[in-house]
């Protein structure tokens, strides 16, 4: 990880960073969308990001959020810090009610599935996250006692155990 990454990392614990950040949610997802992942608001960081289309839960909407994601196996772990603020993010509402969503990584769109994770999971997944992100333990004492809800993103197999056609291998 080069120096730009360690000082963004670094400013990632200061709530004026968190600010700035919650508020700059669009531009990162239109500057994601349109460099196919490879720059974000704050230019290239080298922290792994995703964008993650979920369905809303009351309007059937997809909704498509920005977030840093942690590589497991074939998989994506990704948190709802929402910046540390007191509530969940609605984004993983959306998760809860439907499980199905898709995530874009340099460019590729992979379907997945969400599973929230508990218990000694969700222990070994915080550990991955705090390795890309160590900001995320100070959203968590920000946002006590709400527990941040940390979601494990398995890519979809069709029903004869093949990946679905478009599945990408992670970058």
């Amino acid at each position: 990880m080069g120096r730009y990454s360690r000082l963004v990392q670094r400013a990632g614990h200061q709530p004026w960073f968190a600010a700035l950040g919650r508020r700059m949610v669009p531009v990162d997802r239109w500057i994601q969308r349109v460099t196919r992942g490879r720059f974000t608001v704050i230019g290239r960081h080298g922290l792994p990001s995703l964008l993650l289309t979920t369905t809303g839960r009351r309007t059937g909407a997809p909704r498509t959020q920005p977030l840093v994601y942690a590589p497991d196996g074939d998989g994506y772990v990704v948190i709802g810090s929402n910046w540390g603020q007191p509530h969940h993010p609605l984004w993983t509402e959306n998760l809860l009610a439907h499980p199905q969503a898709s995530v874009t990584v340099a460019g590729a769109e992979v379907a997945v599935r969400a599973t929230l994770a508990s218990g000694t999971e969700r222990d070994r997944l915080w550990r991955l996250l705090l390795r890309q992100w160590p900001a995320y333990a100070t959203y968590e004492r920000r946002a006590a006692p709400r527990e941040l809800r940390v979601f494990r993103l398995s890519r979809e197999v069709a029903l004869d155990g093949r990946a679905e056609p478009g599945d990408q291998v992670l970058p």
